[in-house]
């Protein structure tokens, strides 16, 4: 991944009950397109690219990333005990918190922002949490973008039929970090094993950002089974009835996610582009995002149709 210099952006709280989200901005928020991206179960908005995001910015998107409840700089919450998170997805789980609860955490920084409604996009977790705001947040929606996703309204069960399980023995492997460097050393681990193998692996960007991420807060492995928690007991209206402008994502190297995961999601929405990347893992590298910048363009112009 090429790192050029991009301006540092800003850290900000959006507040709503108890909680803090934190979120950054990048653009101007008052004149860009409002594009709003969500991540993946356990990790941390700074691994969505800065040069992803000054990219979306030069198409004329103002771009809001966050961290979502329980990583980073957000507020975090405690589990009694280390669960599996086996059990927690199949609802096993007393949820510290429920999946309505994480979307409030989205609309909240709406507000913050001052947009009354965004483009949404969601990457493998977050593809699920942006699923549940269109269906039950619409208004607050232009357009659906679902990265590396299933969809949300899949039971328990169902949603295991996605998912590749031969990762999970390497990250097993990985053991847990007692030191800086080592929890580095795992976090950039795993993005390697979520990563297609076929391009070169951005080993300086993943060490990086994973310093930071560190830096920001250690990761608590009980966040996992809390944020699986949350969605296991939820139910969704069908996906049928979604009515926004939708973009369905899924790499042919995905290592954790089915391609059949995004191709339920693109067929039971009505209307939905359907994309799927020859070379691309369980992350969105950055030979993609030119033809990722183009569709979101092209979603803007689907939803200003529709108004």
């Amino acid at each position: 991944m090429r790192e050029t210099p991009v301006m540092t952006p800003t850290t900000r709280y959006a507040t709503h009950d108890d909680v803090t989200i934190a979120y950054e901005t990048f653009g101007d928020v008052g004149s860009g397109e409002p594009l709003v991206l969500i991540m993946g179960l356990d990790f941390q908005m700074v691994w969505w690219p800065d040069e992803l995001c000054e990219l979306l910015v030069g198409a004329g998107f103002a771009v809001v990333r966050f961290d979502n409840r329980d990583t980073g700089l957000s507020t975090h919450f405690g589990s009694p005990r280390r669960e599996s998170p086996w059990r927690a997805l199949l609802g096993g789980t007393a949820p510290a918190y429920r999946g309505a609860d994480m979307l409030d955490d989205v609309e909240a920084v709406l507000d913050a922002v001052g947009w009354e409604s965004a483009h949404l996009l969601g990457a493998s977790m977050g593809a699920g949490i942006a699923q549940a705001m269109a269906l039950l947040r619409p208004s607050r929606v232009r357009s659906l973008t679902s990265c590396a996703g299933l969809p949300a309204t899949a039971g328990a069960l169902r949603r295991l039929t996605y998912v590749r399980f031969g990762i999970f023995r390497e990250m097993a492997r990985l053991g847990e970090p007692s030191t800086r460097d080592e929890s580095i050393d795992v976090l950039v681990a795993i993005w390697r094993l979520l990563s297609s193998p076929a391009h070169p692996f951005p080993e300086a960007w993943a060490r990086r950002v994973a310093g930071v991420s560190h830096d920001r807060s250690p990761r608590d492995p009980r966040t996992t089974q809390r944020q699986l928690a949350a969605w296991s007991r939820d139910a969704l209206p069908a996906l049928s009835t979604l009515r926004v402008p939708t973009l369905v994502i899924s790499g042919e190297d995905d290592p954790l996610m089915k391609v059949s995961g995004g191709r339920d999601v693109a067929r039971q929405v009505p209307g939905a582009v359907f994309r799927v990347h020859p070379d691309m893992g369980h992350t969105l590298p950055e030979h993609v995002w030119p033809e990722l910048v183009a569709d979101l363009q092209g979603l803007v112009i689907r939803s200003r149709a529709a108004a």
